[in-house]
């Protein structure tokens, strides 16, 4: 590492984190990828779908990356500038890109879709999901798992409680689906190893992932941010585990 702590600081604060593209952290920040593909088993119901909804679709970079999309093809996102990259991204493929605020009720009649999707939702509307859904319509979904990357969350806030760590637990997940009629086929859970090799990446990490550390700035953790970054260059990589879990449910 020959770059200062402030050059990579003032790097890290000056980068955009519009969209939900990481493609920035090339080369300074790695995260093992969960064994099932999202992506590829999402494309392969895609294009068995007639009727899909993408929620909080992010900039559709997700979405973008399937092999084909059905007839009809539906994306939500709440964040304006997401709004606007996933509208550019996905109306020449076909989808439509609707404003909402992830708040119920979705904008949209029930029984309106054979498939939803959605990956790393901050918030799941169960009841409405199972709404819009056909009978015989799948959710298909990828989530974070309970206590993720929480090395380096309790790095800035110290030990959190059990309640806050069991949040966003697979198990509560079955349970919601099931309570809003939903028959859950299929959740698995991995623990994956996620890496930061500078300061410069942690910093733009908390900056997108706003809700890893809430109200994250660089002058409010500037001391604890150089401790850290004193750390990543002696030991090489400051070392975390990201939790996932898929679940997928139909309704009867």
């Amino acid at each position: 590492m020959t770059r200062s702590f402030e050059e990579l600081v003032a790097e890290a604060e000056a980068v955009s984190v519009e969209g939900w593209d990481f493609s920035w952290l090339a080369g300074r920040a790695t995260e093992e990828r969960p064994s099932w593909g999202y992506q590829r088993t999402m494309s392969e119901r895609l294009a068995c779908a007639s009727a899909a909804l993408d929620i909080q679709t992010g900039g559709g970079e997700v979405l973008a990356g399937a092999a084909k999309l059905p007839p009809v093809m539906v994306a939500t996102e709440s964040w304006p500038p997401n709004v606007a990259e996933a509208t550019a991204r996905l109306h020449p493929l076909g989808a439509v890109v609707v404003a909402d605020a992830d708040e119920p009720p979705l904008p949209f009649a029930d029984g309106a879709f054979d498939l939803v999707t959605s990956r790393h939702p901050v918030t799941v509307w169960w009841d409405e999901i199972a709404r819009v859904l056909r009978p015989g319509g799948r959710y298909f979904s990828q989530q974070v798992g309970p206590a993720s990357v929480f090395e380096l969350v309790e790095y800035f806030l110290g030990p959190q409680p059990e309640h806050v760590r069991r949040t966003r637990h697979p198990e509560d997940a079955r349970r919601a689906a099931e309570a809003a009629g939903l028959e859950v086929v299929d959740l698995r859970a991995e623990s994956l190893r996620t890496e930061f090799f500078d300061i410069g990446a942690v910093i733009y990490f908390l900056r997108k992932v706003v809700w890893m550390v809430p109200g994250f700035t660089v002058a409010q953790y500037r001391d604890r941010l150089r401790e850290l970054d004193e750390l990543i260059r002696e030991e090489g990589v400051f070392v975390a585990q990201t939790t996932r879990f898929l679940i997928e449910a139909v309704k009867g």
